[in-house]
């Protein structure tokens, strides 16, 4: 699943996926793509929505969500 979300929107977006989809959920933050500043942080909904309370984000933000492992 891929999300488009606003910076101010992070935290609170993950921590609804990680409601809905248990927070082992593993997934990947993506900020400003093909840019000079381009960053991924990947792992689970919980370890970002932490990452990302300490470490405000800026500019435009794809949140990138696994499927459930069978």
């Amino acid at each position: 699943m891929v999300f488009y979300e606003s910076p101010y929107r992070l935290v609170k977006m993950l921590d609804e996926l990680s409601v809905h989809f248990g927070p082992d959920r593993h997934a990947c933050v993506s900020r400003e793509l093909s840019k000079i500043f381009e960053e991924n942080i990947r792992g689970t909904l919980s370890f970002l929505s932490e990452y990302y309370t300490n470490k405000p984000p800026k500019g435009e933000i794809v949140i990138v969500v696994a499927g459930k492992k069978v």
